[in-house]
């Protein structure tokens, strides 16, 4: 990997913006965190997994998102599920055991071959309706959903030093990557108050990806469950040191430059640029909340009440303050603007994007 790494940078001419380098890290063929064939989901280290993601904590999570799901299927005359980055196939058997006969067909989108190994194993009671894209159509119907998806997009990283704005990428230096900064005229979307050095992420890529999702969903709706912000909160001038984490083993760092490859690579979600970007495209945002208020207004208290105590504990991190349940958010987003999500009925922020 480390060589791949090498040979772009001195194809670039001795130095590569963050998000090649991030690109890179997680996407190269067959050497890239999510192209390679470790294993990345699971609820202990012991697994040999690095993280967990809502769908393999509770089962709860994806049968609440259900409830949202079926009601965009009718509220906008579609029958097919997508699905982003589907990781283990988790969330897409959750869905598709809770949804039965209302879809005729799950597509998921993912570019990593050993992934949807994984997948196909594991959704093969469902084979009939399930299919695989490496790319969107030219125009798409039905109902998209991304959980941790946005937050894997290759992201740019901006520095103030001193005052000055610099582009932070990667260079070679003693057999190794290594950071370094080149002056910019890139600039945050929002000024950053103060003098002090400051650290964040821009999200181009990010932003390109809902730009080209919402010129081609013609009906239906989306669906992205992230951890991130609204702008003013993101670029807020204490959040100096940035957004970026990488996970391994259940273990968090902030250093992407060690064990490339090897470990994710994340930057939380800008949910104002998601938001501007897919508006600007023709997709109207019709709700943004926090996981757990999106997940009660789905009915997850009443599937916990059904629950066992170690499942509702489980489910529970969904929903804790200081687990998952404000630090993710949920923005629903779609081309018909005339029906209002039950995910968002209580506790909508969009008023805060």
């Amino acid at each position: 990997m480390l060589k791949l790494v090498q040979r772009a940078i001195q194809q670039a001419g001795g130095w590569i913006p963050f998000d090649r380098f991030m690109a890179l890290a997680l996407y190269a063929p067959g050497l890239g965190y999510y192209a390679n064939d470790s294993r990345k989901f699971g609820l202990m280290p012991e697994s040999g997994s690095d993280f967990v993601t809502a769908p393999e904590l509770s089962p709860l999570f994806g049968r609440a998102l259900a409830a949202q799901v079926a009601q965009a299927l009718d509220a906008t005359g579609t029958r097919e599920v997508w699905e982003f980055g589907a990781g283990s196939g988790a969330l897409a058997l959750q869905l598709l055991g809770a949804l039965g006969d209302k879809i005729d067909r799950y597509t998921i989108v993912d570019l990593s071959g050993t992934l949807r190994a994984r997948q196909q194993q594991a959704l093969a009671a469902h084979a009939p309706r399930v299919h695989w894209a490496s790319e969107l159509p030219d125009v798409l119907s039905g109902v998209v959903v991304g959980n941790e998806v946005l937050d894997a997009k290759p992201a740019k990283l901006l520095v103030r030093t001193g005052g000055v704005w610099f582009d932070r990428g990667v260079a070679w230096h003693n057999e190794l990557p290594a950071f370094a900064d080149t002056p910019t005229d890139l600039r945050p979307p929002v000024e950053i108050e103060g003098q002090h050095d400051y650290l964040t992420e821009i999200h181009p890529q990010a932003d390109a990806f809902m730009r080209t999702l919402a010129d081609r969903l013609k009906r239906g709706a989306a669906f992205f469950m992230d951890y991130g912000f609204g702008e003013s909160e993101y670029y807020h001038p204490q959040r100096h040191m940035g957004t970026l984490m990488c996970h391994r083993a259940h273990q968090s760092d902030t250093n992407p430059l060690v064990d490339v490859g090897l470990k994710d690579i994340t930057v939380h979600v800008n949910f104002t640029g998601v938001a501007l970007a897919a508006q600007e495209a023709g997709l109207a945002t019709l709700g943004y909340t926090s996981q757990a208020r999106f997940l009660m207004n789905c009915g997850i208290v009443g599937l916990m009440e059904q629950a066992t105590p170690a499942e509702r504990t489980h489910a529970l991190k969904l929903l804790n303050e200081h687990e998952m349940g404000e630090l993710f958010k949920v923005i629903a987003l779609s081309p018909q603007a005339d029906w209002e999500p039950l995910g968002f009925g209580a506790g909508d922020r969009s008023h805060t994007l």
